[in-house]
């Protein structure tokens, strides 16, 4: 263990997981929080508060400070570039909540100034160290499921009709999107994992229940050069369990955290149905990110990751857009082959 505990400082209270992240460095044997900055005085000040550290109205000067070693970003994702830019220029290791940035192309220019700035970066993508998620991963590795051709990943929650997501979430320009954009990340970067970072076809639906200004229910489809398929679905309009399907030639696996089980049927599991051994937890991201500071050693496939996923989040709000309900009604009376044609690889 470290003589000292690295100094970490809190840069915005405006996600709703800044107060975990803040707890998370109050508990790590080897970090201490020393400050809170927010664009917002009010939150800020509450935020500071709450784990009884000062508060300071001015970002440049608390990056300047020599006794801030490292910095939790939780602003909105809109001013990522420029707040995650500022801490690597002044040398201060990077821990973000998703999306890095709202563009591939910024997600980039962050990476790249983190690693000219030798800042440890780390973007939190929580369900990849999951011990489900170590288990289906090596079903798939180890050839059980044959060619894999389909994966299904749902999250949702009620936070849009309880409601208990802040009406910011909902903020087109600060959020840069809705239910895909935040709690979607999670299928995505999953879906992912399961059949690949590069899918050639992409298509999604995106749907307001409760009529705010981004969507707050979504799916998307991802088709994949091998012909395998996904299926992202996220929302925040119903409560409904997390899931992951994922299916191939040989077998299938199912896992729901309504009861924790990880099922599989299929010729490598004999008849019926078996349950799989699911592992502890891995080391998180926040834990990786210390360990990452204090062996000066990079992240390189927590962050390859993250921006695949930002690539692929900007393809489907891409998509999305192209099907809204107006352009849906002008292309209602194409054949429905003719509409499958369109869809196709080039």
């Amino acid at each position: 263990m470290p003589s000292t505990p690295l100094r970490v400082a809190v840069v915005g209270f405006w996600h709703v997981h800044a107060g975990d992240y803040a707890r998370q460095v109050v508990e790590h044997p080897d970090t201490e929080l020393v400050a809170v900055w927010d664009d917002d005085p009010e939150r800020g000040r509450e935020g500071a508060d709450r784990f009884g550290v000062p508060f300071t109205d001015d970002l440049d000067a608390l990056l300047a400070r020599d006794d801030v070693d490292a910095v939790t970003i939780t602003t909105s994702t809109d001013v990522h570039l420029d707040v995650i830019g500022r801490a690597a220029r002044a040398g201060k290791h990077v821990f973000t909540e998703k999306l890095l940035a709202p563009t591939v192309k910024e997600c980039e220019e962050l990476v790249a100034a983190c690693a000219s700035a030798g800042v440890a970066l780390v973007v939190s993508l929580p369900r990849l160290y999951h011990g489900y998620t170590a288990a289906i991963r090596r079903e798939i590795e180890e050839g059980r499921l044959g060619e894999v051709n389909t994966a299904r990943v749902r999250l949702s929650h009620d936070g849009a009709l309880a409601p208990w997501l802040p009406e910011r979430f909902f903020d087109p320009q600060t959020a840069v999107g809705g239910a895909l954009t935040d709690l979607g990340c999670h299928p995505v970067y999953l879906t992912q994992l399961f059949l690949g970072a590069e899918p050639d076809t992409v298509e999604a639906v995106y749907r307001s229940v409760t009529g705010r200004a981004v969507e707050d229910h979504a799916v998307v489809t991802v088709g994949y050069p091998s012909q395998a398929i996904g299926v992202i679905e996220a929302g925040f309009v119903a409560g409904t369990p997390f899931t992951i399907d994922v299916a191939g030639t040989g077998g299938w696996l199912a896992y729901s955290d309504a009861d924790g089980r990880l099922t599989a049927g299929g010729t490598a599991y004999g008849d019926g149905v078996v349950d799989l051994p699911i592992p502890e937890d891995g080391q998180d991201a926040f834990g990786q990110w210390v360990d990452h500071i204090h062996a000066g050693t990079r992240a390189d496939e927590n962050v390859a990751r993250a921006v695949d996923l930002t690539r692929l989040v900007v393809a489907a709000n891409a998509a999305a857009r192209e099907h809204t309900p107006a352009n849906a009604a002008a292309r209602q009376h194409t054949p429905a082959n003719a509409a499958a044609r369109e869809h196709t690889p080039a």
